[in-house]
């Protein structure tokens, strides 16, 4: 088994209004550039086997401190960039609900099945994903992993890990802070089917209070 580090980019310029940032490559605030250090004052003592990050600027410039307190470099996977929003990049919510009523409704009823005009389900980036992590065990059996992504990328394959609808997961995991990390240890079953058996076991889980639901 693995132990993953999984942890969302810092805090963006879009982070203020709420705005989707899917693939779209936006940079961190001066906040977000703050919250990175710590993510990597954290890295010291987390005997780090490797960082794996979205190509995205906002994931590798978060992950970039780690990788200088630890000494790792960090690896760029495309297959960790955020879900793409289509349409829905750069828009807020009510700026979507007012443009597209009835995707926004569709999307707020099964956020993983439904995706926005022009835009990539959740189930998809799921598929595109998990490889990631079954490649990372073969590489690092019994290692210990820091991912940096993206908060719905992150928060759709906690639920299809754990054995959850996908679907569900903004309202189980409505916040997701930024450069805070979620630990979790896979594979813990191998076993999955239509059921939902659960592939992992939390250790931590930490969020602030503070964040909107995306």
């Amino acid at each position: 088994m693995t132990t993953f580090f999984l942890a969302r980019h810092g805090e963006t310029v879009w982070h203020a209004d709420h705005r989707y940032a899917g693939n779209s490559d936006v940079a961190l605030t001066r906040h977000g550039l703050g919250q990175a250090a710590a993510l990597g004052a954290w890295a010291v003592d987390s005997q780090l086997d490797a960082i794996v990050a979205s190509p995205l600027s906002r994931a590798q410039r978060s992950a970039a401190p780690a990788a200088e307190t630890t000494g790792l470099p960090v690896r760029s996977e495309p297959r960790l960039v955020e879900i793409d929003f289509g349409d829905a990049e750069g828009l807020t919510p009510d700026e979507l609900v007012e443009q597209y009523p009835d995707e926004w409704a569709a999307f707020c009823r099964a956020p993983a099945s439904n995706p926005f005009p022009g835009g990539e389900t959740g189930r998809a980036g799921i598929a595109r994903a998990v490889p990631v992590f079954d490649e990372l065990v073969e590489e690092f059996p019994d290692g210990r992993v820091l991912i940096v992504a993206h908060a719905t990328l992150i928060r759709l394959l906690f639920c299809e890990l754990a054995g959850m609808d996908p679907d569900g997961y903004r309202d189980l995991l409505p916040v997701l802070g930024n450069c805070h990390v979620t630990t979790i240890v896979y594979p813990w079953a191998t076993e999955s089917d239509a059921s939902h058996h659960p592939r992992i076991r939390l250790l931590g889980y930490d969020v602030p209070p503070w964040h909107a639901k995306m």
